[in-house]
């Protein structure tokens, strides 16, 4: 017979909610098995151009989407959720800064390649989407508490897998709040972890002394921890050279680039060029074809 003294600190014990996540390392011999002979299943959906190919958006996880104000953020991110809607993903789009007939005409036109889809097209459209693609209707300043939450109904409600968050300065912190952005930015990632959902999150980026100076993920506004603490960051850039060109010096270059940054789950990073298709609001692999 042994005496449980009473000097033991029982309170170290009280709290049963992480003992059910030790386990042993032998309960994962089976995932580790599958994504040794099935790799891509774990490499995530695809994006919308093959020489990005590289990088692939991974269940349970973050991404920053960054770049300077009217660098096209939006507008390529809502190319890639229409790209994932194709892969028959389930998507979530909050943009507090566009009405959703807005967001839905611009991905209509992605959709239809067309600056001026045909009426019917519009039902088309409608139908193919239900049940792949929602909108959270508000506009200007939301508590990130309630974000937090909106995400959480999406994944329970809807079995959301990317919620797109447009963007962090509208989810109620200052640039200077740093210590809001650290405790929203660790929200995220609890919730991707926990679910499987993958957001996305776009993020304002400094100017640089020139407009045609590129960005890179210091640029990012607010605090370091934003970068630190997601997986990963991908920044997109106009070429503002090419288009202050007036000698036609750049003619041939891209329009925009995308920069992989950071992908702690992947081998590659790196920069892609491609070619803004302005009728669909689309940006192309090559120049002149959709």
């Amino acid at each position: 017979m042994e005496i449980i003294e009473d000097t033991v600190d029982f309170s170290l014990y009280e709290n049963r909610d992480e003992w059910h996540k030790i386990k042993s390392a032998s309960s994962w011999a089976n995932a580790v098995a599958e994504r040794l002979s099935n790799p891509e299943a774990f490499f995530g959906t695809a994006m919308p151009w093959s020489k990005m190919d590289g990088f692939r958006l991974r269940s349970g996880e973050v991404t920053i989407w960054a770049g300077i104000n009217g660098h096209g953020k939006s507008m390529v991110l809502s190319q890639i959720m229409l790209h994932q809607m194709e892969q028959s993903q389930r998507v979530v789009i909050a943009s507090m800064e566009m009405t959703p007939v807005k967001t839905i005409e611009r991905m209509l036109k992605q959709s239809a390649q067309s600056e001026h889809p045909a009426i019917e097209y519009v039902k088309i459209f409608s139908d193919w989407s239900n049940n792949k693609f929602w909108i959270y209707d508000h506009l200007g300043m939301v508590d990130p508490k309630r974000m937090i939450a909106v995400i959480r109904y999406s994944v329970e409600r809807f079995k959301c897998q990317h919620f797109v968050i447009d963007s962090l300065m509208k989810c109620g912190m200052s640039p200077e709040d740093y210590a809001g952005q650290k405790a929203f930015i660790n929200e995220l990632t609890g919730i991707a972890l926990d679910t499987g959902v993958h957001i996305h999150l776009v993020a304002h980026a400094r100017k640089s002394e020139k407009e045609t100076d590129r960005i890179d993920k210091f640029s990012i506004k607010g605090t370091s921890e934003i970068t630190d603490q997601v997986d990963n960051v991908v920044l997109v850039s106009r070429n503002k050279k090419k288009e202050m060109d007036r000698n036609g010096q750049f003619e041939d270059d891209p329009d925009a680039f995308l920069t992989v940054a950071k992908q702690r789950h992947g081998d590659w990073e790196g920069t892609i060029g491609l070619w803004y298709h302005k009728p669909s609001c689309s940006y192309l692999s090559i120049k002149g074809h959709l």
